[in-house]
């Protein structure tokens, strides 16, 4: 399995996992959002992005970036004694995907043996307009990782 489908995995897998606000569905594949489940909420998608390879030491070892991005999904709504709105929720969401991401930001992968040097990093987020009850954003993740040259 490649080192890319290893460490997407990885975020898929700790994502799932997180503390409250756990996410109702994380997927790696696009969804409507006006069609999902309530109890579907808050949902996550990540993709794979682009990748920059360089080599780091006369071409036996390479680095390369991938970007992933996360796209986060909540929804108000106000079965709680008070209502708790669509930028509380959406601030509450990003702080836990980034608290998640770094708590191992080596990404716990090795699929040959060797460490691979990984590391992430979240470098963009940003808010995408939608009308209430439903609020969006999307969080641009670098994963830099390192491995031999024609090895991935």
């Amino acid at each position: 399995m490649s080192t890319r489908e290893l460490i997407a995995q990885n975020i898929v897998e700790v994502l799932a996992d997180m503390a409250p606000p756990r996410a109702g569905l994380v997927s790696r594949e696009p969804v409507d959002i006006e069609k999902i489940a309530i109890t579907q909420f808050p949902a996550i998608v990540i993709e794979s992005g682009n990748e920059l390879r360089e080599d780091i030491a006369m071409g036996q070892y390479r680095r390369g970036t991938i970007e992933f991005t996360i796209r986060g999904y909540v929804r108000s709504d106000s079965r709680n004694t008070h209502i708790i709105s669509v930028d509380q929720k959406r601030n509450n969401l990003i702080e836990r995907i980034e608290e998640t991401l770094n708590s191992d930001r080596m990404r716990a992968v090795d699929s040959a043996g060797e460490g691979l040097n990984v590391t992430t990093r979240v470098s963009q987020i940003q808010i995408q307009p939608r009308v209430p009850p439903l609020g969006e954003f999307t969080m641009l993740v670098e994963v830099k990782y390192n491995f031999r040259g024609g090895a991935v």
